[in-house]
């Protein structure tokens, strides 16, 4: 049997559809099974010993369109898939999955076009993202028979290494921090982080700021006099990956950096600005993960995913989080002085 697993969605939805992989070997272990992403997220996944092949859907660009859908569904079709099981639930991937005719489509009521799939399981009343991605397995076996951990596979220090990775402080002696995010207000404030680094670097804690090439001002301003290492940019998603595992501590927004430190247990103090853990993205499985936040603002949450504006226009989940605040929470799970 040949199988794909869909998810098009965000580098940290990615993230937290890894189980999933893990979930379909159990059940199907004989099946050569594949994933397909964003060219993005392919990074995140490609060195997963459970999968045969990364196939990626260009869905903003290349793949965009009707045009693009039809190419991509031809793609699909080469491939004679026997069933495919869909996280993501916009209208144009049961679409694209139709139009690829896998004879057996699996996926979530809550989903777009439903009736283009063979068999819906419900995602509603489970607290955390993971939970409900592996719902889709729930026709199959119990929720409960499924290991939840989630699934990244970084380089490997014996594998070919670029300059910038070979001139990296030593494992376990420095903290990432990661300022980005792809909502704006989901971004703590640009002034605080640099005080936290500031802060972290004068203690003797090497620092290393990490995001992709959009994020590099913000990366500039906190780095600015304060001596931490600015990789905004420079680092592949593989080698980000390699840069967290390796860290002593993490300090990000809600973002895709939270589930890197989710995956690789590394101590994590999150600053959740315009969302809410309770949303199901918080921390998952990491025993050494703090979470900040203004509470008591009527304002907060003001949306699921974060948004390009406060829609109050006070930003005060975003700056009135201080600096100290998230120092202290971070000493709680790792050592500084």
């Amino acid at each position: 049997m040949k199988i794909l697993l869909v998810q098009t969605s965000f580098l940290g939805d990615t993230i937290l559809s890894t189980p999933v992989i893990a979930g379909i070997k159990r059940l199907h272990p004989e099946a050569e099974l594949w994933m397909l992403t964003t060219p993005v997220s392919a990074g995140l996944v490609q060195g997963d010993p459970l999968l045969a092949g990364v196939l990626t859907f260009d869905k903003r660009r290349r793949d965009a369109g009707l045009r693009g859908l039809l190419r991509k569904a031809r793609e699909l079709k080469s491939h004679q898939f026997d069933r495919v099981y869909a996280l993501h639930r916009s209208w144009r991937t049961a679409f694209l999955l139709f139009l690829a005719g896998i004879p057996c489509r699996i996926g979530f009521q809550e989903a777009r076009l439903p009736f283009l799939l063979h068999r819906r399981s419900s995602r509603k009343g489970l607290e955390h993202e993971v939970l409900r991605n592996l719902m889709v397995l729930s026709g199959e076996a119990g929720l409960g028979s499924f290991d939840p951990a989630l699934r990244l596979f970084p380089p490997s220090a014996e594998q070919p290494q670029s300059e910038i990775m070979g001139s990296l402080p030593s494992p376990g002696s420095y903290v990432c921090v990661v300022p980005g995010s792809v909502w704006i207000t989901k971004r703590w404030d640009a002034d605080n982080y640099k005080e936290l680094v500031h802060s972290l670097v004068e203690s003797g804690t090497p620092v290393l700021v990490l995001g992709d090439r959009s994020e590099a001002e913000t990366a500039e301003h906190v780095c600015a006099g304060t001596g931490a290492r600015n990789l905004c940019g420079l680092t592949t998603i593989p080698e980000m990956m390699q840069v967290v595992r390796n860290a002593k501590g993490l300090v990000c927004n809600d973002s895709m950096s939270l589930h890197l430190g989710s995956a690789f247990k590394i101590p994590t103090a999150t600053i959740f600005c315009a969302t809410s853990p309770k949303f199901g993205f918080g921390p998952w499985l990491n025993p050494r993960a703090e979470v900040i936040e203004r509470t008591g603002l009527p304002c907060k949450p003001c949306s699921r995913h974060g948004g390009n504006a406060c829609p109050v226009r006070t930003e005060a989940c975003m700056r009135e989080v201080k600096s100290e605040e998230v120092l202290q929470a971070l000493r709680r799970v790792i050592s500084i002085s």
